[in-house]
């Protein structure tokens, strides 16, 4: 395939993603020595596609070497292949096939992110907690910006926009994402089973962590919360404190009541009494609104 220009579109293969060159060759690592990467943000599930790994595994072994470095000690850290690992654990294998790399916390903390968001079908909590640690590992690489310069990585770009073009998100989103980091556990797990709306989840992470228990109570209880009841509960925060039953008094308050539906149904049976039989329908019924008018005025 060629672009407009008739170049060749190169794209990016397993090692490069992974940051590993072509001179550096696998070795086999015992499984007991390695551990799973500091606040490893992504998930391992013994779900049906882990099943269908470890029968690869068992197979074909691990195609693909895992990517660690060591931990000072006598073993290693996990910086890319959790799921593969953990597939070779259930295959009963007591070795894995690793590429060892001196990296440094923060250069680690990004391989990791950049190895792993390439996953489809990521949890948001997945994402929110990968991104907020690569961008502070990279602002952290880079230094704090000075108030004349607020551009990190010797870029124009700020960091969460230097992300979001890595990833396909907008800045705003990178930012939206790291939010629900700040969520209580039990809330963010409503977000990734999506019991609980995104925006409305963005919306909850700037409330306290005692009146998020609250909320999530309530959520459990009536099975929804609306947009508008987390806006007017935040407002509110802004004018003063608000314990459990207020914000169960606000949040009651912001519902609609709808008024149930009036209607009367009068057969054709009835309205023949009362109307000659060449009136049509249009007829009887400018008959019926004239005498209910009438009664309206004689009842104000």
């Amino acid at each position: 395939m060629r672009n407009r220009s008739g170049e060749k579109i190169k794209l990016a293969s397993i090692d490069e993603l992974l940051g590993v060159v072509n001179e550096e060759s696998a070795m086999e690592i015992e499984i007991n020595r390695i551990h799973a990467f500091k606040d490893h943000p992504f998930k391992v599930l013994d779900d049906e596609k882990m099943a269908d790994l470890v029968e690869s595994v068992k197979v074909n072994g691990v195609l693909t070497p895992v990517l660690l470095r060591s931990d000072g000690e006598d073993g290693y850290e996990m910086i890319s292949g959790h799921r593969r690992m953990h597939a070779t654990v259930l295959a009963g294998l007591e070795t894995i096939p690793a590429i060892v790399r001196e990296l440094s916390d923060d250069d680690a903390v990004i391989a990791m992110v950049d190895a792993n968001i390439q996953r489809e079908e990521l949890l948001p909590s997945e994402k929110a907690f990968a991104y907020r640690m690569k961008m502070e590992a990279m602002k952290r690489q880079a230094g704090r910006p000075s108030k004349n310069n607020p551009c990190q990585n010797g870029t124009h770009l700020r960091t969460d926009q230097e992300i979001g073009n890595q990833v396909g998100e907008s800045a705003r989103n990178v930012q939206r994402y790291i939010r629900l980091t700040e969520l209580i556990p039990e809330l963010l797990d409503m977000v990734d089973a999506k019991k609980l709306n995104f925006t409305i989840a963005v919306d909850i992470s700037y409330i306290d962590k005692e009146m998020q228990k609250w909320i999530y109570e309530y959520i459990r209880d009536t099975g929804f919360i609306k947009p508008k009841q987390i806006t007017v509960l935040r407002k509110q925060l802004e004018e003063g404190s608000v314990n459990q039953g207020f914000m169960i008094s606000i949040f009651n308050s912001c519902i609609a009541v709808k008024a149930p539906e009036r209607k009367v149904v009068l057969s054709g049976k009835k309205l023949t009494k009362y109307f000659p039989e060449d009136y049509s329908e249009a007829d009887m019924e400018k008959v019926i609104e004239e005498l209910l008018e009438q009664w309206k005025r004689e009842h104000e």
